[in-house]
């Protein structure tokens, strides 16, 4: 093992003991303090030097100290719970691209100096913001002083949806908030930038290219601008497993690289007296370097373009060094390089999708033919490859993948990299060199990506073109991708085929059904909204939908549809809308479209976004042994929208559920008298416990044996409310809430009492999760 670490391969072991190290850290519910990594780093360090027998084990204690000081700091970095909601006066710059939408403009701020009521604050680094109330033009960076209310990032929880509260850690975001109406908010200068070049280099494509898509995707190829393209191209992009050519990928930094050997060896062919100062060789690797850096900086160094950037920077290096090194060398190095630079690149998606990727592209394919049969057979092999084996990581992060994926990839992976992607960066140069030689290229580059686009689009529409699954288990996942690994070893090894039987796990997993007379529910975590989904033995309810905003974010298809996939939901039998508020029936067009066959009610369906029968009271039927009644609105109702909800109460054999929507205490009588008197069912309070709901009365009549309240955190209407949640205290009723708990499953066994069955902000405690 001495003899082993001094050669060249010992990165090769160092990598993976490293990365066990950190990730090792992230299953952690808490972390030391920084100051405490530190001074034990030291030691293994040294050790590390000291001891060569010992250096894999050190490798992974190293890897973890490290992974533990970098994210404590991250976190210790963070706005402090106690000052949230405060207003601070910040000045800092712009960073990145901003993103401008009806409703609000989107930056990302560095601040520099932050002070509270005129005292200065230890706080700096990123935070996101938004600007409402029609924001000034801004530009990449910037430099602003700005009234910003402030919190700490906080991202929704829910089965199956992006954890937001990683992605901040992951991108060193210590706050969140919103530009207050100030005088005091002016620029104070402009400045130049790598993200201004990125900024003036969309603009001239815009500008020359008339049509808008075109331009967008354009955009996208050349300096990673993504801000054009629309929800529905993110859509036709995952449909074909491509969202990682939409923005600038790793494998068109490597074109890039390939750009500048070829660069260099015009150079060489011109001026052959170069040579006698500069080999050639070495002078191709520093072009390759230099046009791959180049390319990944206009790119915004996003993760798979550091990697390669990496990759490709170990062999230059190696070649410039007249040393020699080969494929693993050199993504053992990078994968070193990145863990030490950045080890939290690891909560990323984009961190295992590009190593184990290439990882397994270099183990299994290693044909040593050439020719272009050759090529053509090892690019179909490869994207059957990447397709299959990478389908357990994308169901784990995305909770979707395509099966049509390898097909799409097949056409759109060297059409994009080595036709597009050489249009586009001739035409940057040519914006640097010559500007009226990028019109006709530009011109030839969006002809291309036009027609590239109009085949995907009717690609996304094949059957499994969106293929769902439910949440997986860490043990199906390994399983999997190690099933993938046996199947597309190299020939020669036996029983190959036996590694199909390591995805059953993962494609049929086990889902426990309630009981006939019982039933579960789900009130999902969608901020200031409402969204609650319901399950018998052979049927699914889904009552109200969450908002839809003016930016086109949409929380029934960001929140509610990855929920009922997750939790392995393939039918939904009735959509029901309580009301037409948006908070409440914003999402439903997205639940309509993805479950056209589903029943569907509302109150207010005079005002509801889609066509939708009136729910009344005295509307009935039964599944399963459950049955569900409507309380109201009656049949002839009028007043205020919140009063004409849908009430939907829900009797199971062993507890029942009573959904009130937004009514007031106005109605609550009515509902209290055709509930009964023996009911006492779980209660969602009504109105997201505003004042103007919960009386006394109505608490005593429903009598619950506990609550539920689906709220945004620190929202502002102050929901719910301190007077409300004391009256439901007076009368011994627990109240949960998911601005807490994150979406709370609810679980109604045949044979006893409810109880809670999940709280997602509680499951899986991370050391990055915001907690009561």
């Amino acid at each position: 093992m001495a003899q082993a670490c001094h050669k060249p391969f010992a990165a090769t072991l160092a990598a993976p003991a490293l990365l066990v190290g950190v990730l090792a850290v992230q299953w952690l519910p808490a972390l030391p303090p920084a100051w405490l990594s530190i001074p034990l780093l030291l030691p293994v360090v040294v050790a590390f030097w000291r001891w060569p027998r010992w250096r894999l084990p050190l490798c992974v204690c190293a890897g973890a100290l490290w992974a533990m000081c970098i994210g404590a700091g991250a976190m210790d970095a963070r706005l402090p719970r106690a000052l949230e909601g405060r207003d601070f006066m910040v000045t800092g710059h712009i960073d990145g691209l901003p993103l401008e939408r009806e409703d609000a403009t989107r930056f990302a701020f560095i601040a520099e100096h932050v002070t509270l009521d005129g005292e200065p604050m230890p706080l700096h680094g990123r935070m996101m913001v938004s600007w409402y109330d029609e924001a000034p033009p801004l530009r990449p960076c910037g430099r602003w002083r700005l009234l910003l209310r402030l919190k700490r990032p906080r991202g929704l929880l829910n089965p199956g949806t992006a954890d937001g509260e990683r992605v901040a850690l992951q991108h060193r975001i210590v706050a969140t908030g919103y530009v207050r109406k100030d005088p005091g908010n002016a620029l104070l200068a402009g400045a130049q930038c790598l993200d201004g070049v990125r900024d003036a280099i969309a603009r001239q494509i815009a500008r020359r290219v008339r049509d808008r898509h075109d331009a967008a995707l354009l955009q996208a190829f050349s300096v990673g601008d993504t801000r054009g393209l629309s929800q529905h191209d993110w859509e036709v992009a995952r449909a074909n497993g491509i969202p990682h050519l939409i923005a600038i990928s790793g494998f068109h930094v490597g074109v890039a690289a390939l750009f500048g050997v070829w660069l260099a060896s015009v150079l060489y062919l011109l001026w052959p007296r170069l040579a006698l100062r500069l080999p050639r060789v070495q002078a191709q690797a520093a072009g390759a370097l230099l046009a791959a850096g180049v390319y990944g900086a206009l790119a915004g160094f996003g993760l798979p373009t550091v990697r390669t950037l990496l990759m490709i920077a170990v062999v230059a290096l190696a070649r410039c060094g007249r040393r020699g090194g080969n494929g693993a060398q050199s993504l053992a190095l990078a994968l070193i390089a990145m863990l030490v630079v950045d080890p939290l690149a690891v909560l990323a998606a984009g961190f295992w999708l590009s190593f184990i990727g290439v990882a397994l592209l270099m183990l299994c394919l290693q044909s040593r033919r050439r020719g272009l049969r050759a090529f053509l057979c090892e690019l179909g092999a490869g994207q059957l490859l990447m397709t299959v084996s990478l389908l357990p990581l994308t169901l784990w992060f995305f909770g979707e993948s395509s099966l049509v994926g390898a097909l799409s990839n097949l056409v759109a992976v060297p059409f994009v990299s080595f036709v597009i992607v050489p249009c586009v960066l001739l035409c940057m140069l040519c914006l640097g060199l010559c500007p009226p030689l990028a019109t006709p290229v530009l011109w030839l580059a969006a002809q291309l990506a036009h027609a590239q686009w109009w085949l995907l689009e009717r690609m996304a529409v094949w059957p499994g073109a969106h293929w769902y699954l439910p949440q997986l288990t860490p043990w199906a996942l390994l399983l999997a991708t190690l099933g993938a690994l046996w199947l597309f070893l190299p020939r020669g090894v036996p029983l190959r085929a036996l590694g199909l039987l390591l995805f059953l796990p993962l494609l049929w997993p086990p889902l426990a059904r309630p009981a006939a007379g019982a039933f579960e529910a789900w009130v999902l975590d969608v901020g200031q909204g409402l969204s609650v989904l319901l399950r018998t033995r052979h049927h699914t309810l889904l009552y109200d939908t969450g908002a839809r905003y003016p930016s086109g974010f949409d929380l029934g298809e960001a929140a509610v549809l990855p929920a009922i996939h997750a939790l392995g939901i393939t039918r939904l039998d009735v959509l029901m809308v309580s009301h037409a508020d948006n908070d409440h029936a914003g999402g439903a067009g997205a639940v309509a479209a993805a479950f056209p066959q589903a029943r569907r009610y509302a109150g207010e369906p005079e005002r509801m976004p889609v066509p939708m029968p009136a729910c009344v009271s005295g509307q009935a039927w039964e599944w399963d042994g459950v049955r569900f009644r409507v309380l109201s609105p009656a049949p002839a109702a009028a007043g205020k929208s919140n009063d004409r909800s849908c009430v939907l109460l829900v009797e199971g054999t062993g507890g029942s559920l009573l959904l009130t929507g937004d009514i007031s205490a106005k109605v609550e009588p009515q509902v209290a008298a055709a509930l009964g008197e023996d009911a006492s069912p779980v209660l969602l309070v009504p109105h997201h416990g505003s004042k103007t709901s919960s009386s006394a009365d109505f608490i005593a009549a429903v009598a619950p044996p506990f609550a539920i309240v689906s709220t945004g955190w620190r929202n502002r209407f102050g929901h719910p409310k301190p007077e409300v949640m004391a009256r439901y205290a007076e009368a011994g009723v627990p109240v949960l809430d998911t601005a807490d708990s994150g979406a709370i499953g609810i679980g109604f066994p045949a044979d006893g009492p409810a109880r809670v069955t999940g709280r997602w902000r509680l499951r899986d405690l991370r050391y990055w999760r915001e907690t009561p």
